[in-house]
């Protein structure tokens, strides 16, 4: 009976050790308030479940790997840009890249509320963040990643074609069912709450990101399912053949059911051969 008792209590203390080392270390973008304002500011973040709305204050919550690898993954999750899904595009990924040696760091960033320069802004200080955490965390400043998921893929996808700055440059990017265009082939939502009501032509030219890709833009991972019914996957094909033109390397995996938003779900059928798919692809990228 001691024994039994011994072992139900080592394995509670090594659950809440597992939970305690599971909490993200948080980091403030803009702890003296951002450049630029996306209309939310002084207004209390909406939460429905996993779903966050309305976020003026952004964070980067860090998961540090315990036997780190010397890569890094910043994901922006999606959401249409009107609120962050943290769950199966965000926090459903610690454990599976923290066991690969990835440092995983979810970006709670502010949705643009129509100022179209936010997400941008937010990208590009979430990369200065982490690679001057580089050296605390153990990972390389020179391997680190962005991650997006459906708007969050016009997010990363926006940060590895105008990053700016060399040291704002992702080193890859990894864009599942992503939205890319603002033309008519464009996520209605997304463009609404990213461009506003009647966006310009000028706007809608330079946010359609298959016009922004250069020989600079970083090496790219893209998956997505035929039968996507909310972003058109020729959103990825556009972005793909951009990356062709441009002779910049890609991996792109198009499964023929998943509909959009499976994220890193346990039901979605391919998940086994898609993850692998990105295991393999992060090691042969690895420095």
């Amino acid at each position: 009976m001691k024994r039994i008792l011994s072992i139900v209590l080592t394995t509670l203390l090594l659950s809440a050790v597992t939970i305690a080392a599971a909490k993200p270390v948080k980091i403030a973008l803009w702890p003296d308030g951002a450049p630029h304002k996306n209309g939310h500011e002084g207004t209390e973040e909406k939460w429905n479940g996993p779903k966050v709305s309305e976020v003026s204050v952004p964070e980067l919550w860090i998961y540090p790997a315990k036997n780190p690898n010397g890569q890094a993954v910043v994901a922006a999750p999606g959401g249409g840009y009107k609120y962050l899904s943290t769950d199966n595009e965000g926090t459903m990924f610690v454990d599976w890249m923290n066991a690969q040696g990835i440092t995983f760091a979810i970006l709670k960033y502010r949705v643009p509320n129509g100022h179209c320069e936010v997400p941008l802004e937010d990208g590009q200080r979430a990369m200065q963040i982490m690679r001057e955490k580089a050296s605390e965390f153990g990972y390389n400043p020179d391997e680190i990643g962005i991650m997006g998921s459906s708007a969050g893929g016009h997010f990363a996808a926006t940060l590895a074609t105008m990053y700016g700055k060399p040291e704002y440059r992702p080193d890859f990017e990894i864009l599942l069912y992503p939205v890319i265009s603002m033309t008519d082939i464009t996520h209605a939502g997304s463009r609404k709450f990213l461009l506003g009501e009647n966006p310009s032509k000028e706007n809608i030219e330079k946010y359609s990101l298959e016009n922004r890709v250069t020989p600079q833009t970083p090496p790219a991972f893209i998956i997505l399912a035929t039968d996507d019914k909310t972003v058109d996957p020729l959103n990825s094909l556009y972005y793909v053949e951009a990356l062709q033109k441009n002779k910049v390397p890609y991996s792109l995996h198009i499964y023929p059911t998943g509909g959009h938003g499976f994220g890193f779900r346990d039901t979605y059928k391919y998940k086994p051969q898609w993850s692998g798919e990105l295991e393999r692809w992060l090691r042969s990228i690895k420095k």
